[in-house]
């Protein structure tokens, strides 16, 4: 596959590397600052183009990687989408609903596949306790739960950007907690309603979410608490706790660390000790999954197939994150399922 890649910063280096890693090469590249992007085309190969809207139109190019803030989505995908360019972005789909809505409807209308980066969905821990708990494995769920107890320096929100409604949509939860409510809603189904709480720069000179709070009700009965923060020193690793009548798994970074299932039959969990977590540096991160789902996204623009991570799954994850927001912002529970179109 040939990618054409708009946005050069930190995580765009993550996706280069795994694309050499499988294969796939670099065709164009493209930065604001040119500066940065013409050393990332240096680096990892490609042409640098000052305009973004250069790449989406170039002919050798089979899909576009957005690794642009979350607020530089929908001009980029139209046009790669009327070029007819397959598009992949970088975690949140978008900071708001409706331009995800757009987003999903309008690459659907182009017949262009639609993928978002959340690469965790891709851990073999994820994809073990999926099949587990769909066979049954852990009896009813009742309780599952995500923790992202996270520390992030004062140089990290250095720029005014970061932690910006406008820009980033938000602080911890849709930056850092999106990838445990991505898994949570590939674990557990759809949410019926929400509630949460927030503290809003309590340690960070941001605007934004550095402690946020959830209680969560998923449509198929689990409860589910929701807790993230880039505020808590020094980091610990983030956690997924399931919970159901035959026993219980506990994820700590991208591993399964104890599967207390006393009369299970199944082959054997994968419980591991060693895990990669982003706990208080944001690129300590395992390339893995990264290169599983890019693989996936090829995959599926090859065969036609859906991506295991679709547009409309980003727009899931964004649903929730927004409704946490809105409950917070509004001290009020707010029902996920029936805000649907």
């Amino acid at each position: 596959m040939k990618v054409g890649l708009i946005g050069t910063g930190a995580i765009a280096h993550k996706h280069a590397q795994a694309y050499k890693n499988i294969g796939y090469e670099i065709i164009a590249v493209s930065n604001k600052t040119e500066e940065r992007g013409r050393a990332f085309a240096e680096k990892w190969g490609g042409s640098f183009h000052s305009n973004w809207a250069d790449v989406c139109r170039h002919p050798d190019v089979d899909f576009i990687d957005l690794c642009t803030f979350p607020d530089v989505r929908l001009e980029p995908l139209k046009l790669a989408a009327d070029c007819g360019k397959h598009i992949q972005v970088q975690k949140p789909i978008a900071i708001d609903v409706a331009t995800a809505r757009e987003m999903v409807a309008y690459a659907a209308a182009k017949n262009v596949k639609l993928s978002v980066v959340s690469q965790g969905r891709f851990n073999d821990s994820i994809l073990f306790l999926k099949k587990a708990i769909a066979a049954g494995r852990l009896g009813k769920i009742f309780q599952a739960d995500a923790y992202v107890k996270w520390w992030r320096s004062e140089e990290y929100y250095s720029r005014p950007i970061k932690g910006s409604w406008a820009v980033e949509g938000g602080g911890s939860l849709i930056n850092q907690g999106i990838h445990q409510v991505d898994w949570l809603l590939f674990l557990m189904g759809d949410v019926q309603q929400v509630f949460g709480q927030w503290h809003l720069g309590v340690r960070h000179k941001i605007e934004s979410d550095d402690v946020l709070s959830a209680l969560v009700r998923f449509e198929n009965g689990p409860n589910s608490v929701i807790q993230t923060s880039t505020a808590m020193w020094p980091g610990f690793t983030e956690r997924i706790e399931i919970h159901g009548t035959k026993g219980s798994a506990i994820l700590a970074g991208d591993r399964l660390v104890r599967w207390e299932v006393p009369e299970d039959t199944g082959d054997a969990a994968p419980v591991a000790a060693d895990v990669s977590s982003g706990s208080s540096d944001p690129m300590a991160i395992s390339l893995a999954p990264f290169e599983r789902a890019f693989l996936d996204f090829g995959n599926a623009i090859k065969t036609g197939q859906a991506p295991l991570i679709s547009g409309e799954e980003g727009l899931r994850a964004l649903e929730l994150v927004q409704g946490i927001y809105t409950s917070a912002r509004e001290n009020r529970v707010v029902q996920i399922g029936s805000s649907r179109g």
